[in-house]
């Protein structure tokens, strides 16, 4: 059963309308069909890395390859990659909480340590 209230105009409306199984039925043709998203493919392209990842890429093999280095070297050598201090701190500061690499005071400057 369906039940509309409400007014038209200054006229209140109270209608009660039933419907057998077949009537739903036929209505239900009428029905627009809701659109089926695809699955998703399993080798969909993956979206290429942001610079900034590619960056972090960079430096975790020099500082890999080097096994360890002194921070003001680090710190020229990030300048070179990035093309400006500030990018350069930044990767600093993510190497220092980064649990594949390990900070150690040395004699004059931190040594940053690969740890992998």
């Amino acid at each position: 059963m369906v039940r509309i209230k409400g007014t038209i105009g200054a006229w209140p409306v109270d209608l009660a309308i039933e419907l057998d199984a077949a009537d739903w039925a036929h209505l239900a043709t009428h029905l627009p069909t809701p659109a089926v998203a695809e699955p998703a493919k399993p080798n969909a392209p993956v979206a290429s890395p942001s610079q900034d990842d590619k960056q972090w890429l960079v430096v975790q093999e020099l500082i890999r390859s080097a096994g360890k280095i002194e921070g003001p070297t680090l710190l020229g050598e990030l300048q070179a990659l990035t093309g400006n201090a500030s990018a350069a701190k930044r990767l600093l500061v993510r190497l220092r909480h980064s649990a594949l690499v390990e900070v150690e005071a040395g004699a004059d400057a931190p040594v940053y340590r690969w740890v992998g």
